[in-house]
């Protein structure tokens, strides 16, 4: 498709992953605009890229417009929507967007309910160090790069795959890599049967490689139904007989290593200066498929080396007086459980004190006892009433709910987020760690507990 001089509008533009894609688009030409309902950093960097972005939406915004993309969080009845429908503009959701864009490209998605960004940042990184210059479109910002998306010069484009509502079965990779499967936007699948089939049909989609993860369940469940299959497939793990073993496990407070063996041979120690057994996997399974690209295991291994994060992803915000102030963006129980982990190992001898916002109605419902069971490991939980996304409340559901299911002593409920500051600032000691986790604005409250300490 060329791109080159097409007016492109996106309604909802401050979203991770459609900033990302308007950037992608705009560096092969399009003339881009966009919208969205409050003012960000995002916004300002688009503007710095020379777009045109309006706060707020209203019909005029698309003027001109040949093609509008638009947020799955935008609802039909979004004023720009509806004159693009009266002027027969064509609209795609952002992940058919997406999609044309990997069109002549040799294309790699990053599925799984967690690990996903993280996974899609390290196999980015691990390509650029091999000397490649893949295009990506990932759901945060790689601190290496200091941006989420890049249209590159080479032929590979990376791009994060989000399931949480089916649509990326559209993309139709070269390529794919599967960290995990478990059940999660409950707001859109009433089991995990329904998430074990959208999988599958994904899995169905992909033309050539699929590296997958030999230590979940749910990957299992899939390997057992695509084992017939013409895909080149390529297992990672730390238990078993994967392709790609990962043993010699050393969790430290702020790296982690491990040895890689691939079909018997040993590749090496991989060393990152990022914590957490989970990171690990991560990195074997962005090692995994860049050697099915054809990059250099070496130097993959020594690009990671070298991996700072993905932001909002356990990213250290400030250290004052001692403690350490760290936002995550962790909001499934899973999720929980391996950054407190890490949090643990980080905070050694130190207390872990945790500000949890949950994520959506749905999902708290869905999840209550299994959160609880997960921040009773923190040292203290201070919990924010649930953030909605766009949700509407659930009769008898809000953060109250996992309080009560915590041990006595264990849990402050409290709401206000002024209070929460104040709370946590005069609990916390030298050696401690504060931990803001979630998926709403509770990442709001690091920069200001640094301050205020």
């Amino acid at each position: 498709m060329n791109w080159q001089g097409l007016r492109v509008h996106f309604v909802g533009i401050g979203g991770s992953g459609m900033s990302g894609i308007a950037k992608v688009m705009g560096a092969r030409g399009a003339v881009i605009s966009g919208s969205d309902l409050h003012e960000s950093s995002t916004l300002d960097g688009l503007r710095s890229m020379g777009m045109k972005i309006s706060v707020g939406h209203d019909a005029s915004n698309i003027g001109g417009a040949s093609l509008i993309v638009r947020s799955s969080a935008i609802v039909d009845s979004n004023v720009e929507l509806m004159a693009a429908r009266t002027s027969g503009i064509e609209i795609l959701e952002r992940a058919t967007a997406l999609s044309r864009l990997l069109i002549g490209k040799t294309s790699v998605a990053v599925a799984g309910t967690h690990g996903k960004t993280t996974t899609t940042s390290m196999l980015t990184v691990a390509l650029q160090s091999c000397g490649l210059d893949p295009s990506f479109a990932i759901g945060a910002s790689v601190r290496n790069f200091g941006t989420n998306a890049h249209h590159g010069s080479g032929e590979i484009f990376v791009v994060e795959a989000d399931e949480s509502d089916g649509s990326f079965t559209s993309y139709k990779p070269n390529g794919a890599i599967i960290t995990n499967i478990e059940l999660d936007h409950v707001d859109n699948f009433k089991d995990l049967s329904s998430i074990d089939s959208l999988f599958e049909e994904f899995v169905k989609t992909i033309k050539d490689e699929l590296v997958i993860c030999s230590d979940d369940a749910g990957s299992l469940r899939l390997l057992e139904k695509v084992k017939g299959s013409d895909l080149n497939l390529v297992t990672y793990g730390t238990t078993g007989d994967p392709d790609l073993l990962i043993d010699r496990i050393y969790l430290g407070a702020r790296e982690s290593k491990a040895r890689l063996v691939f079909r018997g041979r040993v590749w090496g120690e991989l060393e990152l200066v990022i914590p957490g057994r989970h990171n690990l996997l991560n990195a074997a399974a962005a090692i995994a498929m860049g050697h099915q690209l054809g990059a250099p295991y070496q130097g993959l291994m020594a690009g990671l080396s070298k991996f700072t994060g993905a932001r909002r992803r356990f990213e250290i915000r400030g250290n004052e007086k001692g403690v350490t102030v760290i936002d995550d963006y962790g909001h499934h129980p899973s999720e929980l459980r391996a950054t407190l982990e890490t949090a643990r190992n980080f905070a050694g001898s130190g207390r872990v004190l945790v500000i949890f916002q949950p994520h959506r109605f749905s999902r708290t419902a869905a999840f209550a006892n299994e959160f609880a069971h997960e921040l009773a490991k923190a040292d203290h939980t201070y919990l924010l009433e649930i953030y909605a996304a766009s949700e509407n409340p659930l009769p008898g559901i809000t953060s109250a709910t996992i309080a009560s299911k915590m041990p006595s002593g264990s849990v402050t409920y409290e709401p206000s987020m002024p209070e929460v500051i104040s709370k946590v600032i005069k609990d916390a000691k030298s050696g401690d760690v504060i931990l803001t986790l979630g998926a709403g604005d509770v990442s709001s409250l690091a920069p200001l507990i640094v301050e205020n300490l």
